[in-house]
């Protein structure tokens, strides 16, 4: 099965993004992702936009690219700060991280 089948999102846009609040700086999501993570210098994880910006407003969303979608997810799973929230683009429903179903 693969990730999207496991999320049901059949190919629909996913987004990212990391509640810095549970964030224990580990740097598991920068180490699956560089792309789409990046600790800043208060040693807190960050998504980053696609054009390689560090999106530090509260809540701040990423779009997941479809080839970094498992090590999104990866990331997701193995965060120990449980902060990684994955979801649908189109209803905001959460398909990986602590809210998903």
């Amino acid at each position: 099965m693969t990730v999207q089948e496991e999320a049901g999102t059949g190919g629909e846009a996913l987004e990212v993004w990391i509640d810095q609040d549970l964030c224990t700086g580990d740097g598991i999501c920068v180490q699956y992702a560089p792309e789409v993570f990046e600790l800043d210098i208060d040693g807190l994880a960050y998504v980053k936009s696609p054009a390689d910006e560090l999106l530090q407003a509260p809540g701040a969303t990423t779009p997941v690219p479809l080839p970094l979608l498992t090590d999104v997810v990866d990331s997701a799973k193995e965060c120990p700060g449980d902060c990684i929230h994955v979801r649908r683009v189109s209803d905001r429903v959460e398909v990986f991280g602590p809210d998903a179903e």
